[in-house]
């Protein structure tokens, strides 16, 4: 017998007026699992994991974190996660111990059971050094790291985290990604995060690609890539339109264009390429060959790319909330 999924989402909903953030999603994540929602901001991702941690009340369906359920029992569900949201929420005027502690206070950690808790985090994600200073004296990676070690002072049983390294560098960001590896392998927590960078979700067991509020595909990266099969052909030429009909009459594919860019998969790259260049009456700029990515799987199912300078979600969700006078209290984590 199967043991039940830490986190089981069923056919959940988020309306905020008119407008439908996201439309009727179900998964389900297994206990120890790194699963991520992929998709462009606005998609819906950061919407559905407020409602996963209590913060946003589902209009329709229901969800279950660690065997409770968002509606009915938010308290326990809170007492089983831990957060790291997409905008900081640190207090730069105290220590990370600071921090620490007062995140121990919310949760009613007694003081014993804090110090050897908050030694450990500090340890695992070597801040140790910088205990006692200011967290406005942090890099933008110390200051993430820190909230990664705050989200598990608790001991939770799932770890959410929302864009955890949306505005860091990419040394800092692969830095990150070891540090997390390493806590859940280590701690055997289930990590639930939400992303907009493909090389991150190639770290998740699984991913849930989510667009316009919808899951499109939820697969291993692995088998999200597979799936789609064949290479993919990228070639620039100066007439795009004829090549595509051409194309389409030689190749019989189903070209697009992106970027000022003709775009196709086949099955065998090799031979296309061949008789794309004896076929092809536009003069080529260039041409590129290669097997399918995270970012070819997605254009596929949505017909876009992912832009790292799209809208931030975060933003567009505070503004509906304002516009509809549904902005909420200010709410702390855990209460």
């Amino acid at each position: 017998m199967e043991p039940e999924p830490v986190i089981k989402v069923e056919n959940l909903v988020r309306r905020f007026g008119d407008f439908e953030a996201v439309r009727g999603v179900s998964f389900d994540v297994s206990e120890g699992e790194i699963f991520g929602f992929l998709g462009p901001n606005g998609a819906g991702k950061t919407t559905t994991i407020n409602m996963l941690v209590t913060m946003l009340r589902p209009s329709g369906g229901e969800a279950f974190v660690a065997g409770c359920s968002v509606r009915r029992q938010p308290r326990r569900v809170r007492e089983s996660i831990g957060i790291v949201f997409q905008d900081p929420t640190l207090d730069e005027s105290l220590t990370g111990w600071e921090n620490l502690r007062f995140h121990a206070d919310v949760y009613d950690i007694p003081l014993a059971t804090f110090h050897e808790r908050a030694a450990e985090v500090l340890r695992m994600v070597e801040l140790e050094d910088w205990r006692d200073a200011l967290v406005r004296n942090y890099s933008g990676g110390m200051k993430r790291r820190l909230e990664i070690g705050r989200g598990l002072l608790h001991y939770p049983r799932v770890l959410f985290l929302d864009e955890p390294t949306l505005g860091l560098d990419p040394q800092s960001r692969v830095a990150l990604w070891g540090y997390i590896r390493e806590i859940q392998r280590r701690e055997r927590i289930t990590v639930f995060l939400t992303t907009h960078y493909m090389a991150e979700a190639e770290y998740c067991d699984r991913i849930a690609i989510i667009d316009h509020g919808e899951i499109v595909a939820l697969d291993t990266p692995q088998g999200l890539k597979a799936g789609l099969g064949g290479d993919i052909v990228t070639v620039v030429t100066v007439d795009n339109e004829t090549a595509c009909r051409e194309l389409v009459e030689t190749l019989s594919v189903e070209p697009t264009v992106e970027d000022g860019a003709v775009r196709f998969e086949v099955a065998n790259g090799p031979e296309a390429l061949a008789r794309m260049f004896r076929a092809l009456t536009p003069e080529i700029s260039s041409v590129d060959l290669h097997k399918p990515s995270l970012e070819d799987v997605f254009i596929h199912l949505t017909g876009r790319a992912i832009r790292d300078e799209e809208a931030s979600e975060g933003e567009k969700l505070r503004s509906q909330l304002r516009a509809g006078g549904m902005m909420p209290g200010t709410r702390r984590q855990g209460r």
